[in-house]
């Protein structure tokens, strides 16, 4: 249930941003899992596993791309004002990963399509580890610009 977070302590506006990073972590996450298993199907080996050292590695690397792929075009059109925004609400110490994970949570709550758009780059995302897993296997057909069916039914 939205804003039932156990830490009553805080404000509202803090615990949407918290509800926020929660929501935009499992959806990360899901993304980012899902280009993992793509690439371990591709080359022929088992579904990663959360214990595997190598594993968390490549995970932890697919999400940061795919953090910055999505900072990179989310912010490519925001005007002067909310990139000023945007800056105030980035401004907190932290790691690498922190960072890009708070611009996620402050471009979540300043644009109103946000989670359209995360849709959109995620597709593109899954879709470009699709066509390199294709290009990888020598497939120059050229299907990489085929819909949505006709690469679900195998045709174009």
């Amino acid at each position: 249930m939205p804003f039932r977070h156990p830490d009553r302590t805080h404000d509202l506006s803090t615990r949407i941003d918290m509800e926020v990073r929660e929501r935009l972590e499992e959806a990360v996450d899901f993304v980012c899992l899902e280009a993992l298993v793509q690439e371990r199907r591709r080359r022929g080996l088992p579904p990663p596993a959360a214990d595997n050292h190598t594993d968390r590695r490549d995970y932890l690397a697919k999400v940061s791309a795919f953090l910055t792929l999505l900072e990179r075009d989310l912010t490519a059109t925001l005007t002067a004002d909310q990139r000023e925004r945007l800056g105030a609400a980035t401004a907190a110490p932290g790691d690498a990963e922190t960072k890009l994970v708070s611009t996620q949570v402050a471009l979540a709550r300043l644009l109103p399509d946000y989670w359209q758009r995360f849709e959109a780059v995620s597709a593109r995302y899954l879709d470009g580890a699709t066509a390199q897993r294709e290009r990888a296997a020598g497939d120059d057909s050229g299907r990489e610009g085929r819909g949505l069916l006709g690469r679900l039914f195998g045709r174009g």
